[in-house]
């Protein structure tokens, strides 16, 4: 599965989430079998047009209906910062569901 972590750098050890209003880039982690098996990074969503399956965001207030609009399932972190971490709470089902 795909998911989408906007990040404030392209950096896979010290890349940390941040607001959508502050990304820099959009990291694009490939999880399957339990463990992150690539991370691509993207200047803009739109330069990557297949299905992704989940969105990790900062917090529940960001602005989240054109996620779910694209079909996505959004989620917010508690207080994980970098991509291992947040990758170790979605592998746990520690990160929390956002929605209407």
């Amino acid at each position: 599965m795909l998911i989408w972590i906007p990040v404030d750098r392209r950096d896979e050890k010290f890349g940390e989430i941040t607001k959508l209003i502050d990304v820099d880039s959009w990291a694009l982690v490939d999880f399957d079998r339990g463990e992150v098996q690539s991370i691509r990074f993207f200047d803009k969503r739109e330069d990557f047009s297949d299905w992704v399956d989940f969105i990790v965001l900062a917090n529940k207030f960001e602005s989240y209906i054109d996620f779910m609009n694209e079909g996505m399932m959004v989620l917010c972190v508690r207080e994980e910062k970098s991509i291992e971490e947040i990758m170790e709470a979605f592998k746990f089902k520690e990160l929390d569901e956002v929605g209407l």
